[in-house]
């Protein structure tokens, strides 16, 4: 037992500082906990294949597909303008019109690199044109892009609800109000960004102008009732959702706006399925280290040694929540919800949270490792975007992660956070 949770514990970390690939990485781990335990390798191998077999695992390729499809199709730029005309008046206005539109383009995509990806594109030359600098539009958009996954539909909370066996829909709904009060958060970071270095805000938009940005992004703006209202409305399931969001946006960039083509769907397709397969067979080598991990009772024994350090709920849930972040800064957050869904769900157990709102904890955890230095994976997004080192970034970052972080001790702490809504369907 002791040399399988070593095997576990050291030997995932030591391949990962020897690069070896996350995937390659959590198998060999694997591979070498069963033969310390000296249980048929064929069990993994059955593993594999019964954790990629789930249905609800079907909205992951379709949401990365859908999302990439609206940022090539015009939807994001669309949805910046329209975003833009409501706010750009206000002190701030503009940085707002980034978390605004973030907001929006959150609602159809679910995804933190795709909506930092979309909206950074667009709002940071314009930013740093009226001045602001451009690390700060940088980070903003770093910033922003973490709203993708915590209001629904969420890729995250789409497989934490399947490693957990928890309801997709409930969890959906239990990221609403984190995700707007991040957004508020944020745009209040604007505000007082802009009244410090005297940004001055743009003319106010005539009603001839909103309309007109509205009758633009029209079309875009359903999204968000056709999808959600398919799900809460009982006519599609979350999975049969996210199908619903690609088709839409094949036929918004190819029917409305004409801006997807033969030629460009292609590149953008081939992105989507590479994407696709490491998500997808990271699942399935994770699943296989997970019942490992179960078989060998790992997760009561490590929730049994948090309880030792911890004599009170809240020192034990803050143990747990730093615990979460600082894996979160170190691992991609798909790979290790996958990863630790074994661990974790007898610690929410344990802690007696309501499963939603656990869940809601812990793919927010996750999702604000992807905009924390060394390696959030929407940094690297921005930094592709901006030239900008992650060193620059990371400055103006520190108060936006601040937000974050007050945001999920909230949802940590208040139940009503997220159960205020999801109780109202129950």
């Amino acid at each position: 037992m002791n040399t399988t949770l070593l095997i576990l514990a050291l030997g995932l970390p030591f391949m990962l500082m020897m690069r070896v690939p996350l995937a390659f990485a959590i198998g060999l781990a694997t591979i070498g906990a069963l033969w310390s335990a000296d249980i048929d390798m064929m069990i993994f191998a059955q593993r594999m294949v019964s954790g990629t077999q789930s249905f609800s695992l079907l909205a992951i390729p379709f949401f990365i597909l859908a999302g990439d499809l609206m940022t090539a199709g015009g939807i994001s730029r669309r949805l910046v303008a329209f975003a833009d005309v409501l706010v750009r008046h206000r002190t701030g206005g503009l940085g707002m019109v980034a978390v605004l539109a973030a907001a929006f383009f959150a609602a159809l995509s679910g995804s933190a690199p795709a909506t930092t990806a979309a909206i950074g594109a667009i709002m940071i030359p314009e930013m740093e044109k009226r001045g602001y600098s451009r690390a700060f539009a940088t980070a903003l958009a770093v910033a922003g892009g973490i709203i993708g996954p915590m209001l629904p539909p969420s890729i995250p909370m789409v497989v934490w609800g399947v490693m957990s066996e928890t309801s997709i829909s409930e969890l959906f709904l239990a990221g609403i109000v984190p995700g707007l009060l991040l957004a508020i958060g944020l745009m209040t970071l604007c505000w007082l960004h802009a009244r410090k270095n005297k940004i001055a805000p743009q003319p106010k938009a005539s009603r001839a102008e909103v309309w007109a940005a509205f009758n633009a992004a029209k079309w875009a703006l359903c999204g968000p009732i056709l999808v959600l209202g398919g799900i809460y409305g009982g006519i599609v399931t979350p999975t049969e959702a996210a199908i619903v969001a690609a088709v839409f946006a094949l036929v918004l960039g190819f029917g409305v706006y004409r801006e997807l083509t033969l030629g460009n769907i292609v590149p953008v397709t081939r992105g989507s399925l590479k994407t696709m397969t490491i998500v997808m067979f990271i699942i399935a080598l994770a699943n296989g280290f997970g019942w490992v991990m179960a078989f060998e009772r790992i997760p009561g024994q490590v929730t049994q040694s948090l309880e030792g350090f911890a004599d009170t709920p809240v020192l034990y849930v803050l143990m747990v929540n730093i615990l979460l972040l600082v894996i979160g800064c170190v691992m991609d957050n798909l790979a290790a919800m996958i990863i630790l869904a074994s661990f974790l769900v007898p610690i929410g157990e344990q802690l007696g949270m309501d499963p939603v709102q656990f869940g809601a904890m812990v793919a927010i955890n996750f999702t604000i490792g992807m905009a924390t230095p060394p390696f959030g994976y929407t940094i690297f997004v921005g930094a592709a975007i901006s030239g900008l080192r992650i060193g620059q970034i990371a400055k103006p970052l520190m108060p936006m992660l601040g937000v974050m972080i007050a945001v999920l001790l909230l949802v940590a702490f208040v139940p009503q956070v997220t159960l205020s809504i999801v109780n109202l369907v129950r």
